[in-house]
């Protein structure tokens, strides 16, 4: 049974309607500093990140402590928003955020559908460094909870996935506090 360890990016330097593509902020930083010696012990195993910069960066610091490089995946990515207007992304995302994937549309149904399955057809144990919406996702799947938000998961935690190709378990979720999309 492959094991998923699901790691949201450390704190970025800006906020989803801010700026399109931020890295991490200092904090941030020391986040993924502190992931990556928490995750150490487990590999090298293979891992996945999203092509964005924060998760990029998150990745980095596991990538120093295995000696290995993780492999981008656009299907890790952020859940798209319906513009790229910054504001309305930001008021998008807050809305979003407090919706059912139901309420959301076949659009937003269907693109949770491929970062699960996606999971799903993952056949080791695997680290995927991607963000709150995609961890969310997979939380929601695995319980049954149509909601967007049905976690607050932290920068840099780190949750747990275990599948038997066709159903998710969540085995840990990741350091839940205040922390949200921005």
């Amino acid at each position: 049974m492959p094991r998923l360890y699901l790691v949201r990016h450390g704190q970025a330097a800006a906020g989803y309607g801010d700026d399109p593509d931020p890295g991490l902020d200092d904090l941030g930083h020391q986040q993924a500093e502190a992931m990556a010696v928490q995750l150490a012990p487990i590999g090298p195993i293979p891992m996945l990140t999203s092509p964005l910069q924060r998760t990029r960066q998150t990745a980095a610091a596991l990538e120093r402590q295995w000696g290995t490089m993780a492999v981008v995946d656009p299907a890790v990515a952020e859940i798209p928003a319906p513009s790229d207007d910054l504001a309305e992304r930001h008021a998008w995302i807050q809305q979003a955020l407090a919706s059912t994937w139901t309420d959301l549309g076949p659009r937003y149904t269907s693109w949770r559908t491929m970062v699960t399955d996606l999971f799903l057809r993952i056949r080791e144990d695997t680290v995927i460094v991607t963000h709150f919406v995609a961890i969310n996702a997979a939380i929601g799947v695995a319980t049954g909870d149509d909601r967007v938000m049905c976690a607050r998961v932290d920068n840099a935690s780190v949750t747990i996935i275990d599948h038997d190709h066709k159903t998710l378990t969540v085995v840990q979720t990741g350091g839940l506090g205040e922390s949200v999309v921005q």
